[in-house]
């Protein structure tokens, strides 16, 4: 595609011009992006895009949170920098995603300061693991047996609950208000089945080849993020599986924590522990060899110290499981809990987000393709 045809979308603009919201800058990216069309193939962005011409605000949201940051086609691109065009779509995208959390979960200023601030990440975990101290020592029951003995039942209980469904309420608010925004219509199971089958195989994370994407090694294609990703999605449900099972023993058959080694939490709880902490340790390697300029460097930190409050999580659970019955586990069970009661509490504000949001954009993405 010559440089005079794409010439007129410019309209005007440079990359860096002052002033200029994520949006716009997406914008006008994607109108160049949507007359060359070299990149068609890749992920799911591009055949959604070419039902377009142009972009409102809602549909460049969809875009974005359709977008996994692949970069692979950045790496194909012929307008990046330094042609005058500066097209870093992968860029672009990111802003506008992040934007868009900040915008759709209540209340924005929190969703802010927890995707710009790494510290803000940080601080939620020293604020849980304080709070887990201060009830193991301060409300200690007089009696209990395992865990029961450094926590009561009743306290641990009211706590992940108020920590477990708040956030669930402010995340659905918050897609409630992005499909209204993005124009989404009827959920049918045809619609609901495609995008979990997508998300399920990470289908997106394989860019414009079967070899992989091109996130930490630029121009060479690689299977690794969707490996890492696959480990981590894969061990939280294990986990949350665990969680649910033992939940099931302890009020459904009377069977208190903790449990041996060949009950439903501990044959679910331990590989999904090993999954995540694979995954999560993957996942923080390959983020550091990554690109910063070709995600939304502004975030990079509160990205980075939620892989870790994750990664932490899944440690502490395996520790703690190892320690059963030693004289370390109160000091584990308060920092397992700790741990997971500030990835509970900070759910809505950090990158865990992405996941309920981009299925979304998964399902939106499936009602349109009757009409490509």
């Amino acid at each position: 595609m010559s440089i005079d045809v794409l010439g007129p979308l410019m309209d005007g603009r440079s990359a860096d011009e002052a002033n200029c919201s994520a949006v716009e800058e997406a914008r006008r990216q994607l109108e160049i992006c949507n007359a060359c069309r070299y990149c068609e193939g890749y992920c799911s962005v591009f055949p959604a895009m070419t039902l377009h011409r142009a972009f409102s605000d809602g549909e460049v949201t969809q875009l974005a949170n359709l977008c996994h940051n692949c970069r692979g086609c950045y790496y194909a691109c012929q307008y990046t920098e330094p042609h005058e065009f500066a097209v870093n779509l992968p860029r672009a995208l990111a802003e506008v995603r992040v934007e868009s959390w900040e915008r759709f979960i209540w209340p924005s200023g929190f969703a802010r300061l927890f995707q710009t601030s790494g510290v803000a990440l940080a601080g939620a975990l020293c604020a849980g693991i304080a709070v887990m101290i201060m009830l193991a020592y301060a409300i200690r029951p007089n009696s209990g047996e395992g865990f029961y003995a450094v926590i009561s039942h009743t306290v641990m209980a009211t706590l992940f609950t108020v920590s477990s469904f708040l956030p669930l309420i402010i995340i659905a608010a918050g897609l409630w208000s992005y499909w209204r925004t993005v124009g989404g219509e009827r959920v049918r199971l045809a619609h609901l089945r495609e995008a979990f089958i997508d998300a399920g195989r990470l289908k997106n994370l394989k860019g414009g080849a079967a070899d992989g994407c091109n996130y930490e090694a630029q121009d060479r294609f690689t299977k690794a993020r969707r490996w890492a990703h696959q480990a981590v999605m894969w061990g939280f449900v294990l986990c949350f599986a665990a969680t649910t099972s033992g939940t099931i023993m302890h009020y459904g058959f009377g069977w208190e924590a903790p449990y041996g080694p060949l009950t439903a939490p501990k044959l679910f709880g331990v590989p999904g522990g090993i999954l995540m902490t694979l995954g999560g340790g993957a996942l923080i390697g390959l983020k550091l060899q990554a690109e910063k300029s070709l995600g939304a460097p502004a975030v990079w930190g509160g990205e980075m110290a939620f892989v870790l409050l994750l990664t932490m999580t899944a440690v502490t659970g395996l520790a703690l499981y190892w320690a059963t019955g030693t004289a370390a586990v109160p000091a584990l069970l308060v920092a397992h809990l700790g741990a997971v009661l500030a990835l509970f509490l900070t759910l809505p504000y950090t990158k865990m987000v992405h996941v309920p949001f981009r299925l979304a954009a998964l399902v939106r993405d499936a009602q349109t393709k009757g009409t490509r």
